[in-house]
């Protein structure tokens, strides 16, 4: 029966975790999350038991459209349901692409320039892969969520710290973050040895923290009935419940132990006075040529 069903998510925690599927009474306001079908391109090659998620954390300030913002994290998210097998492609958000219609910018500028549906086209023309659905929300709304959710626990390679976001900074070693934390964990750059590449992957381990979180609520009945109806009433979405049930029971699926997760490597140039993350785009094709069929990298 689905509803009983464990709700093994690993990466992709935060496709449904902070659409309140781990918070079924949520209160965070709909304009704060929204799940959108993304619209393929005619001709365009998909595979229907590979199902992919463009997660993107919005810069977004209050009052401010999430989907109309530059997007701050952004981790494509691949789930194959007939395997259990998912990947999560992180991609620095100061990457220097080409936007359809748009000339070249940072990937995050697509967002703001396009919305969704635009900052999936650009993402393909990177990676290789359409995402079948994008899902936005702003740092205070993953915060609120966070808050819902209760504490995470990470494991963080290096300290790091940040004078605005986080002045005591991060310990070496296993961390437990709570609410705000979350979220600045998974913004902080400038302090990092490794800047865009480094926080795309500390973005990476707070998903891995929200998996062992949601293994403590897997076998409870109803999870994803109640999930959906979560859903339906807290995020703004075009899905009809039908498709909703879909995503649900796909990531219900995924095997922790199938879980693999890259990030765009590159280099750091300078364009027009700005600083900027060159990707590595054959990088980048090989991950989406691994991952199209199974969801599966072979190697970072």
């Amino acid at each position: 029966m689905v509803a009983r069903r464990s709700l093994r998510t690993g990466l992709l925690a935060v496709v449904l975790a902070v659409a309140a599927f781990v918070v079924p009474n949520s209160g965070v306001a709909p304009t704060y999350v929204t799940l959108v079908k993304f619209e393929h391109a005619e001709g365009v090659d998909t595979d229907p038991d590979v199902l992919w998620i463009l997660a993107v954390g919005s810069d977004a300030r209050r009052g401010q459209d999430p989907l109309r913002s530059r997007g701050d994290a952004l981790q494509l998210i691949g789930m194959d349901t007939r395997t259990g097998a998912a990947t999560s492609i992180g991609i620095p958000r100061d990457s220097w692409v080409s936007i359809p219609g748009h000339g070249s910018n940072r990937v995050n500028a697509a967002l703001y320039f396009g919305g969704p549906q635009l900052l999936g086209e650009t993402v393909a023309g990177l990676i290789g892969v359409e995402p079948d659905y994008v899902f936005v929300t702003s740092f205070w709304g993953l915060e609120a969520i966070a808050e819902d959710v209760g504490p995470i626990t990470v494991k963080n390679p290096r300290f790091f710290s940040d004078s605005d976001l986080k002045p005591k900074g991060f310990q070496e070693g296993k961390v437990v973050l709570r609410g705000y934390s979350v979220v600045s964990f998974g913004r902080i750059r400038k302090s990092l040895a490794g800047g865009d590449f480094d926080r795309s992957r500390n973005q990476q381990r707070v998903l891995e923290g929200f998996q062992a979180k949601l293994a403590a609520n897997a076998d409870k009945p109803g999870w994803i009935e109640n999930g959906v109806l979560s859903v339906i009433d807290n995020v703004d979405t075009n899905l009809p419940p039908a498709e909703l049930f879909r995503i649900a029971q796909a990531i219900a699926q995924v095997d922790p132990k199938k879980i693999s997760g890259c990030v765009v490597p590159g280099g750091i140039g300078n364009i027009g006075g700005a600083s900027v993350v060159i990707p590595n785009t054959s990088t980048a094709r090989r991950y989406g040529d691994d991952a199209r069929k199974d969801a599966t990298i072979k190697s970072c």
